[in-house]
Protein backbone atom coordinates (compact mmCIF):
# COMPACT_ATOMS: atom_id res chain seq x y z
CA UNK A 1 0.00 0.00 0.00
CA UNK A 2 2.99 2.57 0.64
CA UNK A 3 4.57 1.07 -2.51
CA UNK A 4 5.02 4.43 -5.15
CA UNK A 5 3.41 3.41 -8.40
CA UNK A 6 5.74 2.56 -10.77
CA UNK A 7 3.81 4.19 -13.69
CA UNK A 8 2.32 7.54 -14.63
CA UNK A 9 -1.07 8.03 -16.55
CA UNK A 10 -0.16 8.49 -19.89
CA UNK A 11 -0.82 11.96 -21.40
CA UNK A 12 -4.07 13.08 -22.91
CA UNK A 13 -4.47 15.40 -26.10
CA UNK A 14 -5.58 18.66 -25.54
CA UNK A 15 -9.07 18.94 -26.02
CA UNK A 16 -10.98 20.85 -29.17
CA UNK A 17 -14.02 23.48 -29.16
CA UNK A 18 -17.43 21.85 -30.15
CA UNK A 19 -20.68 21.62 -28.41
CA UNK A 20 -19.36 19.70 -25.63
CA UNK A 21 -17.98 23.05 -24.94
CA UNK A 22 -21.19 24.81 -24.02
CA UNK A 23 -22.65 21.66 -22.32
CA UNK A 24 -19.11 21.90 -20.11
CA UNK A 25 -20.27 25.99 -19.20
CA UNK A 26 -23.76 24.49 -18.24
CA UNK A 27 -22.37 22.20 -15.73
CA UNK A 28 -20.54 24.85 -14.31
CA UNK A 29 -23.41 27.34 -14.08
CA UNK A 30 -25.79 24.99 -12.90
CA UNK A 31 -23.39 23.76 -10.19
CA UNK A 32 -22.08 26.82 -9.21
CA UNK A 33 -25.44 27.72 -8.00
CA UNK A 34 -24.02 26.11 -4.37
CA UNK A 35 -21.36 28.65 -4.19
CA UNK A 36 -24.26 31.61 -5.01
CA UNK A 37 -26.33 29.57 -1.74
CA UNK A 38 -23.07 29.79 0.18
CA UNK A 39 -21.91 33.05 -0.57
CA UNK A 40 -25.31 35.02 0.00
CA UNK A 41 -26.13 32.31 3.44
CA UNK A 42 -22.86 33.60 4.83
CA UNK A 43 -23.06 37.04 3.79
CA UNK A 44 -26.68 38.10 4.37
CA UNK A 45 -26.08 37.93 8.05
CA UNK A 46 -23.98 41.08 7.78
CA UNK A 47 -26.79 43.23 7.63
CA UNK A 48 -29.36 41.24 8.88
CA UNK A 49 -27.58 41.19 12.27
CA UNK A 50 -28.22 44.96 13.30
CA UNK A 51 -32.29 44.32 13.02
CA UNK A 52 -32.24 41.07 14.26
CA UNK A 53 -30.49 42.13 17.90
CA UNK A 54 -33.31 44.34 18.07
CA UNK A 55 -36.44 42.02 17.32
CA UNK A 56 -34.42 38.94 19.06
CA UNK A 57 -32.77 40.80 21.89
CA UNK A 58 -29.30 39.88 21.42
CA UNK A 59 -26.71 39.68 23.20
CA UNK A 60 -22.70 39.99 22.34
CA UNK A 61 -22.69 36.43 22.99
CA UNK A 62 -25.65 35.41 21.28
CA UNK A 63 -24.74 37.72 18.54
CA UNK A 64 -22.13 35.72 18.17
CA UNK A 65 -23.55 32.46 17.83
CA UNK A 66 -26.12 33.32 16.23
CA UNK A 67 -23.85 34.04 13.19
CA UNK A 68 -21.64 31.09 13.89
CA UNK A 69 -23.95 28.53 14.67
CA UNK A 70 -23.79 28.40 10.68
CA UNK A 71 -20.51 27.69 10.72
CA UNK A 72 -20.61 24.99 13.04
CA UNK A 73 -23.03 23.39 10.98
CA UNK A 74 -20.95 23.62 7.83
CA UNK A 75 -17.39 22.30 9.99
CA UNK A 76 -20.51 18.70 9.88
CA UNK A 77 -21.92 19.28 6.78
CA UNK A 78 -18.43 19.48 5.27
CA UNK A 79 -17.33 16.08 6.55
CA UNK A 80 -20.71 14.52 6.25
CA UNK A 81 -21.37 16.13 2.80
CA UNK A 82 -17.80 14.59 1.99
CA UNK A 83 -18.26 11.25 2.45
CA UNK A 84 -21.51 10.80 1.31
CA UNK A 85 -20.66 12.53 -1.63
CA UNK A 86 -18.11 9.61 -2.21
CA UNK A 87 -20.66 7.03 -1.54
CA UNK A 88 -23.61 8.31 -3.04
CA UNK A 89 -22.24 10.32 -5.89
CA UNK A 90 -21.38 13.91 -6.62
CA UNK A 91 -24.63 14.81 -8.09
CA UNK A 92 -27.21 13.29 -5.65
CA UNK A 93 -25.32 14.96 -2.94
CA UNK A 94 -25.84 18.69 -4.31
CA UNK A 95 -29.41 17.58 -5.12
CA UNK A 96 -29.99 16.51 -1.12
CA UNK A 97 -28.14 20.03 -0.07
CA UNK A 98 -30.42 22.35 -1.98
CA UNK A 99 -33.30 21.22 -0.55
CA UNK A 100 -31.26 21.35 3.02
CA UNK A 101 -30.71 25.48 1.61
CA UNK A 102 -34.05 25.60 1.13
CA UNK A 103 -35.43 23.94 4.55
CA UNK A 104 -32.36 25.71 6.39
CA UNK A 105 -33.51 29.07 4.83
CA UNK A 106 -36.94 29.07 5.39
CA UNK A 107 -36.57 28.58 8.91
CA UNK A 108 -34.26 31.28 9.49
CA UNK A 109 -36.46 33.52 7.53
CA UNK A 110 -39.71 32.38 10.17
CA UNK A 111 -37.67 32.10 13.03
CA UNK A 112 -39.86 33.65 16.09
CA UNK A 113 -37.00 33.08 19.21
CA UNK A 114 -33.24 33.28 19.11
CA UNK A 115 -32.98 28.87 20.01
CA UNK A 116 -34.96 28.54 16.88
CA UNK A 117 -32.32 31.10 14.73
CA UNK A 118 -29.80 29.20 16.06
CA UNK A 119 -31.01 25.90 15.18
CA UNK A 120 -31.98 27.06 11.77
CA UNK A 121 -28.82 28.58 11.23
CA UNK A 122 -27.35 25.40 11.84
CA UNK A 123 -29.30 23.20 9.46
CA UNK A 124 -28.34 25.46 7.14
CA UNK A 125 -24.66 25.30 7.50
CA UNK A 126 -24.87 21.75 6.79
CA UNK A 127 -25.66 22.90 3.49
CA UNK A 128 -23.27 25.45 3.31
CA UNK A 129 -20.62 23.39 4.16
CA UNK A 130 -21.76 20.42 2.31
CA UNK A 131 -21.46 22.58 -0.98
CA UNK A 132 -18.40 23.64 0.16
CA UNK A 133 -16.60 19.96 -0.33
CA UNK A 134 -18.97 18.61 -2.99
CA UNK A 135 -19.13 21.62 -5.60
CA UNK A 136 -15.76 22.28 -5.94
CA UNK A 137 -14.64 18.53 -6.23
CA UNK A 138 -17.50 18.01 -8.90
CA UNK A 139 -16.03 21.02 -11.16
CA UNK A 140 -12.73 19.95 -10.84
CA UNK A 141 -13.23 15.71 -11.83
CA UNK A 142 -15.87 17.33 -14.93
CA UNK A 143 -13.27 19.50 -15.69
CA UNK A 144 -10.15 19.23 -18.20
CA UNK A 145 -7.02 19.63 -16.82
CA UNK A 146 -6.12 22.56 -18.89
CA UNK A 147 -9.39 24.33 -17.60
CA UNK A 148 -9.81 22.91 -14.57
CA UNK A 149 -8.70 26.07 -12.38
CA UNK A 150 -10.44 28.74 -14.03
CA UNK A 151 -14.11 26.09 -14.17
CA UNK A 152 -13.30 25.01 -10.60
CA UNK A 153 -12.85 29.06 -9.47
CA UNK A 154 -16.26 29.90 -10.99
CA UNK A 155 -17.31 28.60 -7.73
CA UNK A 156 -15.45 31.03 -6.10
CA UNK A 157 -16.96 33.98 -8.04
CA UNK A 158 -20.63 32.27 -6.97
CA UNK A 159 -19.18 32.65 -4.00
CA UNK A 160 -18.85 36.36 -3.57
CA UNK A 161 -21.35 37.19 -6.13
CA UNK A 162 -24.09 35.58 -3.74
CA UNK A 163 -21.92 37.92 -0.93
CA UNK A 164 -22.00 40.94 -3.47
CA UNK A 165 -26.42 40.19 -3.92
CA UNK A 166 -26.89 39.96 -0.24
CA UNK A 167 -24.65 43.38 0.67
CA UNK A 168 -26.44 45.01 -2.27
CA UNK A 169 -30.15 43.34 -0.52
CA UNK A 170 -28.94 44.27 2.81
CA UNK A 171 -28.46 47.74 1.86
CA UNK A 172 -32.02 47.81 -0.24
CA UNK A 173 -34.59 46.78 2.18
CA UNK A 174 -32.56 48.10 5.36
CA UNK A 175 -32.81 51.48 3.57
CA UNK A 176 -36.19 51.69 2.35
CA UNK A 177 -37.70 49.60 5.16
CA UNK A 178 -35.63 49.96 7.84
CA UNK A 179 -38.10 51.08 10.29
CA UNK A 180 -40.53 48.53 10.08
CA UNK A 181 -40.46 45.57 12.24
CA UNK A 182 -38.96 41.87 11.07
CA UNK A 183 -37.43 43.49 8.23
CA UNK A 184 -34.35 41.39 8.27
CA UNK A 185 -36.60 38.18 7.66
CA UNK A 186 -37.45 39.86 3.73
CA UNK A 187 -33.07 39.90 3.79
CA UNK A 188 -33.31 35.65 4.60
CA UNK A 189 -35.85 34.68 2.41
CA UNK A 190 -34.12 35.59 -0.65
CA UNK A 191 -32.13 32.54 -0.70
CA UNK A 192 -34.66 29.98 -0.89
CA UNK A 193 -35.08 31.29 -5.27
CA UNK A 194 -31.23 29.98 -6.00
CA UNK A 195 -32.04 26.85 -3.86
CA UNK A 196 -35.34 25.86 -6.15
CA UNK A 197 -33.02 26.86 -9.62
CA UNK A 198 -30.17 24.28 -8.30
CA UNK A 199 -32.54 21.57 -7.27
CA UNK A 200 -34.11 21.78 -10.59
CA UNK A 201 -30.57 22.56 -12.55
CA UNK A 202 -28.96 19.64 -11.11
CA UNK A 203 -31.79 16.94 -11.96
CA UNK A 204 -30.71 17.20 -15.29
CA UNK A 205 -26.42 17.86 -14.74
CA UNK A 206 -24.75 14.14 -15.41
CA UNK A 207 -22.82 12.82 -12.69
CA UNK A 208 -18.76 13.17 -11.93
CA UNK A 209 -17.23 10.88 -14.26
CA UNK A 210 -14.24 9.84 -11.99
CA UNK A 211 -16.68 9.25 -9.09
CA UNK A 212 -18.42 6.78 -11.95
CA UNK A 213 -15.29 5.49 -12.49
CA UNK A 214 -14.30 4.62 -9.13
CA UNK A 215 -17.99 2.43 -9.16
CA UNK A 216 -16.35 0.52 -12.02
CA UNK A 217 -18.94 2.35 -14.49
CA UNK A 218 -16.43 2.89 -16.87
CA UNK A 219 -19.35 2.85 -19.55
CA UNK A 220 -21.58 5.65 -17.75
CA UNK A 221 -18.23 7.52 -16.94
CA UNK A 222 -17.40 7.79 -21.09
CA UNK A 223 -20.79 8.56 -21.91
CA UNK A 224 -20.87 11.89 -19.10
CA UNK A 225 -17.44 12.50 -20.88
CA UNK A 226 -18.20 11.99 -24.31
CA UNK A 227 -20.68 15.26 -23.47
CA UNK A 228 -18.13 16.98 -21.99
CA UNK A 229 -15.31 16.63 -24.34
CA UNK A 230 -13.94 15.52 -27.87
CA UNK A 231 -14.97 12.40 -29.10
CA UNK A 232 -10.88 11.13 -28.93
CA UNK A 233 -10.09 13.69 -25.89
CA UNK A 234 -12.97 11.58 -23.46
CA UNK A 235 -11.75 8.25 -24.71
CA UNK A 236 -7.99 9.06 -24.02
CA UNK A 237 -9.25 10.48 -20.55
CA UNK A 238 -11.52 7.14 -19.66
CA UNK A 239 -7.78 5.31 -20.18
CA UNK A 240 -6.06 7.72 -17.42
CA UNK A 241 -8.98 7.68 -15.27
CA UNK A 242 -9.57 3.65 -15.54
CA UNK A 243 -6.07 2.56 -14.52
CA UNK A 244 -5.83 4.59 -11.61
CA UNK A 245 -9.13 3.63 -10.58
CA UNK A 246 -8.36 0.12 -10.11
CA UNK A 247 -4.93 0.91 -8.82
CA UNK A 248 -6.64 3.31 -6.03
CA UNK A 249 -9.28 -0.24 -5.64
CA UNK A 250 -6.17 -2.52 -4.99
CA UNK A 251 -4.75 0.03 -2.53
CA UNK A 252 -8.34 0.19 -0.64
CA UNK A 253 -7.92 4.04 -0.07
CA UNK A 254 -11.00 5.81 0.70
CA UNK A 255 -11.51 6.16 4.52
CA UNK A 256 -10.53 6.99 7.70
CA UNK A 257 -8.25 3.85 7.85
CA UNK A 258 -6.21 5.39 5.16
CA UNK A 259 -4.63 8.31 7.59
CA UNK A 260 -2.21 5.29 8.89
CA UNK A 261 -0.43 5.10 5.41
CA UNK A 262 1.92 7.27 5.83
CA UNK A 263 1.66 9.53 2.45
CA UNK A 264 -2.05 10.15 3.19
CA UNK A 265 -1.47 10.86 6.48
CA UNK A 266 0.99 13.94 5.16
CA UNK A 267 -1.08 15.08 2.39
CA UNK A 268 -4.55 15.48 4.64
CA UNK A 269 -2.59 17.64 7.23
CA UNK A 270 -1.28 19.60 4.27
CA UNK A 271 -4.54 20.40 3.54
CA UNK A 272 -5.82 20.91 6.49
CA UNK A 273 -3.18 23.50 6.92
CA UNK A 274 -3.99 25.29 3.76
CA UNK A 275 -7.44 25.15 5.02
CA UNK A 276 -6.90 27.25 8.19
CA UNK A 277 -4.48 29.10 6.47
CA UNK A 278 -7.50 30.53 4.32
CA UNK A 279 -9.59 31.46 7.35
CA UNK A 280 -6.97 32.28 10.10
CA UNK A 281 -6.64 35.65 7.82
CA UNK A 282 -9.76 36.73 9.56
CA UNK A 283 -11.57 37.77 5.99
CA UNK A 284 -14.77 36.52 7.65
CA UNK A 285 -14.75 39.35 10.42
CA UNK A 286 -15.34 41.44 7.66
CA UNK A 287 -18.02 39.27 5.77
CA UNK A 288 -20.14 38.82 8.77
CA UNK A 289 -19.16 42.10 11.07
CA UNK A 290 -18.03 44.65 7.74
CA UNK A 291 -21.36 46.74 8.90
CA UNK A 292 -20.13 46.91 12.66
CA UNK A 293 -17.05 47.73 11.84
CA UNK A 294 -17.67 50.23 9.51
CA UNK A 295 -20.13 51.60 12.19
CA UNK A 296 -17.69 51.71 14.89
CA UNK A 297 -14.88 53.39 12.62
CA UNK A 298 -17.11 56.38 12.29
CA UNK A 299 -20.02 56.29 9.50
CA UNK A 300 -23.93 55.75 10.16
CA UNK A 301 -25.71 53.11 10.29
CA UNK A 302 -27.73 53.65 7.00
CA UNK A 303 -24.31 54.76 5.05
CA UNK A 304 -22.40 51.55 6.84
CA UNK A 305 -25.07 49.20 5.31
CA UNK A 306 -24.33 51.41 1.84
CA UNK A 307 -20.30 51.37 2.03
CA UNK A 308 -20.60 47.58 3.13
CA UNK A 309 -21.59 47.74 -0.72
CA UNK A 310 -17.85 48.34 -2.04
CA UNK A 311 -16.86 45.34 -0.10
CA UNK A 312 -18.75 43.17 -2.20
CA UNK A 313 -17.92 44.29 -5.36
CA UNK A 314 -14.80 44.57 -4.76
CA UNK A 315 -14.78 40.88 -4.03
CA UNK A 316 -16.03 39.89 -7.59
CA UNK A 317 -13.65 41.81 -9.56
CA UNK A 318 -11.02 40.60 -7.94
CA UNK A 319 -12.34 36.93 -8.52
CA UNK A 320 -12.66 37.68 -12.06
CA UNK A 321 -8.93 38.85 -11.53
CA UNK A 322 -7.96 35.70 -9.36
CA UNK A 323 -9.58 33.36 -12.36
CA UNK A 324 -7.39 35.40 -14.57
CA UNK A 325 -4.55 34.63 -12.78
CA UNK A 326 -5.05 31.19 -12.47
CA UNK A 327 -4.11 30.28 -15.86
CA UNK A 328 -1.16 32.30 -15.98
CA UNK A 329 0.47 31.88 -12.14
CA UNK A 330 1.49 28.88 -10.62
CA UNK A 331 -0.85 28.00 -7.44
CA UNK A 332 1.56 28.37 -4.68
CA UNK A 333 3.42 32.05 -5.40
CA UNK A 334 0.09 33.09 -5.43
CA UNK A 335 -1.40 31.63 -1.94
CA UNK A 336 1.73 33.39 -0.70
CA UNK A 337 1.60 36.67 -2.60
CA UNK A 338 -2.41 37.09 -1.26
CA UNK A 339 -1.28 36.17 2.51
CA UNK A 340 1.42 38.70 2.12
CA UNK A 341 -1.05 41.58 1.09
CA UNK A 342 -3.89 40.42 3.39
CA UNK A 343 -1.51 40.60 6.48
CA UNK A 344 -0.27 44.17 5.24
CA UNK A 345 -3.51 45.69 5.27
CA UNK A 346 -4.66 44.18 8.81
CA UNK A 347 -1.91 45.90 10.19
CA UNK A 348 -2.50 48.78 8.15
CA UNK A 349 -6.03 49.00 10.04
CA UNK A 350 -5.12 48.50 13.45
CA UNK A 351 -2.61 51.10 12.83
CA UNK A 352 -5.30 53.85 12.36
CA UNK A 353 -7.63 52.53 14.03
CA UNK A 354 -5.39 53.37 16.79
CA UNK A 355 -4.07 56.86 15.53
CA UNK A 356 -6.78 58.21 13.65
CA UNK A 357 -9.73 59.94 16.13
CA UNK A 358 -13.37 58.49 15.33
CA UNK A 359 -15.57 60.32 12.36
CA UNK A 360 -15.77 59.85 8.76
CA UNK A 361 -12.12 59.95 7.71
CA UNK A 362 -11.28 57.15 9.74
CA UNK A 363 -14.47 55.75 8.09
CA UNK A 364 -13.18 56.07 4.82
CA UNK A 365 -9.54 54.90 5.72
CA UNK A 366 -11.04 51.43 7.02
CA UNK A 367 -13.06 50.98 4.57
CA UNK A 368 -10.68 51.50 1.99
CA UNK A 369 -8.18 48.86 3.71
CA UNK A 370 -10.78 46.47 3.79
CA UNK A 371 -11.79 46.85 0.36
CA UNK A 372 -7.79 46.24 -0.30
CA UNK A 373 -7.88 42.64 2.13
CA UNK A 374 -10.47 41.43 0.41
CA UNK A 375 -8.64 42.33 -2.92
CA UNK A 376 -5.97 40.18 -2.29
CA UNK A 377 -7.93 37.58 -0.28
CA UNK A 378 -10.17 37.20 -3.05
CA UNK A 379 -8.14 37.45 -5.64
CA UNK A 380 -5.89 35.32 -4.59
CA UNK A 381 -6.16 33.20 -1.27
CA UNK A 382 -9.83 31.73 -1.34
CA UNK A 383 -9.44 30.61 -5.18
CA UNK A 384 -6.53 29.10 -4.26
CA UNK A 385 -7.50 27.10 -1.23
CA UNK A 386 -10.72 25.66 -2.64
CA UNK A 387 -8.70 24.56 -6.26
CA UNK A 388 -5.95 22.96 -4.36
CA UNK A 389 -8.20 21.32 -1.94
CA UNK A 390 -10.09 19.76 -5.06
CA UNK A 391 -6.89 18.86 -6.29
CA UNK A 392 -4.92 17.43 -3.99
CA UNK A 393 -6.40 14.28 -3.11
CA UNK A 394 -6.53 10.87 -4.69
CA UNK A 395 -9.15 9.51 -6.36
CA UNK A 396 -10.83 7.74 -3.84
CA UNK A 397 -10.19 9.61 -0.72
CA UNK A 398 -11.16 13.21 -2.35
CA UNK A 399 -14.64 13.32 -0.56
CA UNK A 400 -13.21 12.18 2.49
CA UNK A 401 -10.10 14.69 2.43
CA UNK A 402 -12.26 17.59 1.32
CA UNK A 403 -14.40 16.75 4.12
CA UNK A 404 -11.69 16.65 6.71
CA UNK A 405 -10.02 19.84 5.28
CA UNK A 406 -13.80 21.02 5.64
CA UNK A 407 -14.57 20.61 8.76
CA UNK A 408 -11.33 22.06 9.86
CA UNK A 409 -11.85 25.35 7.88
CA UNK A 410 -15.16 25.80 9.10
CA UNK A 411 -14.41 24.79 12.82
CA UNK A 412 -11.93 27.76 12.45
CA UNK A 413 -14.25 30.19 10.94
CA UNK A 414 -17.04 29.06 13.68
CA UNK A 415 -13.78 29.92 15.94
CA UNK A 416 -13.52 33.39 14.64
CA UNK A 417 -17.21 34.25 13.82
CA UNK A 418 -17.92 33.45 17.94
CA UNK A 419 -15.11 35.40 19.40
CA UNK A 420 -14.93 38.48 17.42
CA UNK A 421 -17.43 40.56 18.66
CA UNK A 422 -15.89 39.07 22.14
CA UNK A 423 -12.48 39.82 21.26
CA UNK A 424 -13.43 43.58 20.02
CA UNK A 425 -15.45 44.14 22.98
CA UNK A 426 -12.77 43.23 25.51
CA UNK A 427 -9.23 44.13 23.41
CA UNK A 428 -10.40 46.74 21.33
CA UNK A 429 -10.73 46.51 17.71
CA UNK A 430 -6.96 46.97 16.52
CA UNK A 431 -5.72 44.66 19.21
CA UNK A 432 -8.01 42.23 17.72
CA UNK A 433 -6.14 42.64 13.86
CA UNK A 434 -2.63 42.46 15.37
CA UNK A 435 -3.54 38.86 16.40
CA UNK A 436 -4.88 38.24 12.81
CA UNK A 437 -1.56 40.07 11.76
CA UNK A 438 0.41 37.51 13.98
CA UNK A 439 -1.35 34.43 12.25
CA UNK A 440 -0.71 36.04 8.86
CA UNK A 441 2.82 35.58 9.32
CA UNK A 442 2.12 31.76 10.64
CA UNK A 443 0.47 31.72 7.55
CA UNK A 444 3.04 32.82 4.92
CA UNK A 445 5.80 30.23 6.43
CA UNK A 446 3.31 27.08 6.37
CA UNK A 447 2.59 28.19 2.42
CA UNK A 448 6.26 28.34 1.67
CA UNK A 449 7.30 25.17 3.29
CA UNK A 450 4.67 22.67 3.02
CA UNK A 451 2.43 23.66 0.27
CA UNK A 452 3.20 21.41 -3.00
CA UNK A 453 2.80 22.75 -6.69
CA UNK A 454 -0.41 21.57 -8.79
CA UNK A 455 -0.78 24.02 -11.70
CA UNK A 456 -1.12 21.88 -14.77
CA UNK A 457 -1.24 18.31 -14.09
CA UNK A 458 -4.38 16.38 -14.77
CA UNK A 459 -6.00 14.98 -11.38
CA UNK A 460 -4.04 11.13 -12.37
CA UNK A 461 -0.86 12.90 -13.61
CA UNK A 462 -1.07 14.99 -9.86
CA UNK A 463 -1.94 11.72 -7.72
CA UNK A 464 0.97 10.08 -8.77
CA UNK A 465 3.42 13.06 -8.35
CA UNK A 466 1.61 13.58 -4.84
CA UNK A 467 2.05 9.72 -3.78
CA UNK A 468 5.94 9.89 -4.62
CA UNK A 469 6.62 13.00 -2.97
CA UNK A 470 4.70 12.40 0.46
CA UNK A 471 5.98 8.37 0.47
CA UNK A 472 9.56 9.84 1.33
CA UNK A 473 10.88 9.49 4.71
CA UNK A 474 11.94 13.00 4.88
CA UNK A 475 9.89 15.77 6.13
CA UNK A 476 7.30 17.27 3.72
CA UNK A 477 9.23 20.35 2.34
CA UNK A 478 8.42 22.89 -0.74
CA UNK A 479 10.36 20.92 -3.79
CA UNK A 480 11.04 22.31 -7.47
CA UNK A 481 7.90 23.35 -8.84
CA UNK A 482 7.18 24.59 -12.19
Amino acid sequence: MNQVRATTPPAVPLDEKGPHSRRLRLVTVIATFGGLLFGYDTGVINGALPYMKTDLGLSPFTEGLVTSSLLLGAALGAVVGGRLSDRRGRRRNILMLAVIFLIGTLGCTLAPTTAIMVLSRFVLGLAVGGASVTVPTYLAEVSPAERRGRLVTQNELMIVSGQLLAFTFNAIIGNSFGETGGVWRWMLVIATLPAVVLWFGMLVMPESPRWLASKDRFGDALAVLRQVRSARRAEAELAEVRQLAIEDKKSQTGGLRDLATPWIRRLVLVGIGIAIVQQITGVNSIMYYGTQILTDAGFSADSALTANIANGVISVLATFVGIYLLGKVNRRPMLIAGQVGTTGALLLIGVFSLLLPAGEGRAYVVLALTVTFLAFQQGAISPVTWLMLSEIFPLKLRGFGMGIAGLVLWLTNFAIGLTFPMLVAALHISTTFFIFVGLGVVAITFVAKYVPETRGRSLETLEVELHSRFDRSQPVAAGKEN
